[in-house]
């Protein structure tokens, strides 16, 4: 280790204002082995200085480099009208990148897959989004053989963005009109989006800040105030994750054949044909008639396109016989969510003895007391038996 890695143990014991001795207890070195490392002679281990860190209440990577923690720069999408706070914002974020520099500083990155990207012949934002689309279908649908990304349940979908593009997904509490952050760099791929009971808008967004991560543009802070809705925003890269989004949960090809399919069996599109699409397509009403529109499969003007997009999510469901999806869905919209390959990573480098419980505890917004007695619980003691109790292997007559 370099003088400046030593330099900040020692700052750090300092400001513990402990005796060498002391410090190496807490942390649960031997005073040797503190001192040789502080002389030179011996190098600090990742766990060691994961235990530093801890006790000082900084991080491996100030450890390593002197520098201060990454603050993300994303994309946000936000409900209508209000503007979160940076600070919250960066809040909400800080957990999930410091255990992607606890993992990079371990040299344990998390794989990243090279993903579709804008093409540079297409000017258009519009244009972009919607090719940008058809590329994430492509890819998505023949990594793991299916035939649909929309008929891909919210869940598994998230699975499959992992999968093939490299994207953690984390449902978990945000700043109050945040509906999602976005936020990309070297070394990961991270979207963030609230729990809520409207999950159609739950994986609308999802899909939003995707198309900021596919397109690249997922790097600089951008809030939206107003409602996420094609055409609507002033901002030519929400003008494009917008398109994706849209193409992406509902591909034209599959909209004009599922459209033609349900037209067909009812004689035309009927409430409870179009009741059939929303749960195809695990969108809302308003969208879908968006979407139907755009495709000049409905006139948007014309009555009944009214009366769709006064719809509600759960009543199409209803007229489709599909509560229990309905139900489903929101269940799973309303629960936290972290990233499986996240957790897994720093579980591992705990348990090979690269660090300690701290990272993944923070992560998952536990104490790190109650997780080790999660993860290791104490063998409860054996009471005496008492007297005249029946011990084990005692001959029991029942009638």
């Amino acid at each position: 280790m370099s003088d400046s890695v030593i330099d900040r143990v020692r700052r750090v014991m300092e400001a513990a204002s402990m005796t060498q001795a002391a410090f190496a207890e807490k942390v649960g070195l031997t005073p040797d082995k503190l001192s040789k490392s502080l002389a030179g002679v011996r190098r600090f281990t990742s766990l060691d200085l994961a235990l530093i860190a801890e006790a000082g209440g900084r991080t491996v990577g100030w450890l390593l480099t002197g520098r201060e923690p990454l603050r993300p720069a994303f994309a946000a999408r936000t409900t209508a009208g209000a503007t979160p706070r940076r600070g919250r914002v960066s809040d909400a974020a800080d957990r999930f990148t410091a255990a992607y520099e606890v993992l990079e500083l371990l040299g344990r990155p998390p794989e990243l897959p090279s993903m579709p990207a804008v093409r540079p012949d297409i000017k258009r934002f519009v244009d972009q989004g919607r090719q940008l689309a058809q590329d994430a279908v492509g890819v998505l649908t023949a990594a793991d053989g299916h035939r649909t990304v929309a008929g891909l349940e919210t869940d598994v979908l998230i699975t499959a963005c992992t999968q093939a593009f490299g994207v953690d997904v984390a449902v978990t509490c945000l700043p109050d009109a945040v509906d999602g952050l976005t936020w990309q760099t070297d070394t990961f791929r991270l979207i963030l989006i609230g729990p809520t009971e409207t999950w159609t808008r739950q994986r609308f967004t999802l899909a939003h800040e995707l198309g900021h991560i596919l397109a690249r543009d997922a790097q600089e802070l951008v809030v939206v105030e107003s409602h996420v809705a094609p055409g609507r925003q002033k901002d030519l890269t929400e003008v494009r994750a917008n398109v994706f989004a849209s193409n992406l949960l509902m591909p034209a090809p599959e909209i004009r054949d599922r459209f033609r399919q349900v037209a067909d069996r009812h004689g035309r599109l009927t409430v409870e044909a179009f009741s059939e699409l929303v749960v195809a397509f695990k969108v809302s009403p308003s969208a879908l008639s968006a979407r139907l529109s755009q495709l000049r499969l409905i006139d948007v003007q014309s009555e009944p396109a009214a009366h769709y997009r006064g719809l509600t999510t759960e009543i199409c469901h209803l007229l489709a016989g599909a509560t229990d999806a309905f139900q489903r869905q929101l269940a799973w919209a309303a629960a936290q969510r972290f990233p499986v390959r996240l957790v897994a990573a720093l579980y591992k480098c705990y348990a090979e003895g690269e660090t300690t419980l701290r990272p993944l505890a923070s992560l998952l917004g536990m104490d790190v007391d109650h997780l080790h007695d999660l993860l290791d619980p104490a063998e409860p003691d054996s009471p005496e038996p008492a007297v005249g109790e029946v011990e084990e292997g005692d001959l029991i007559f029942q009638p």
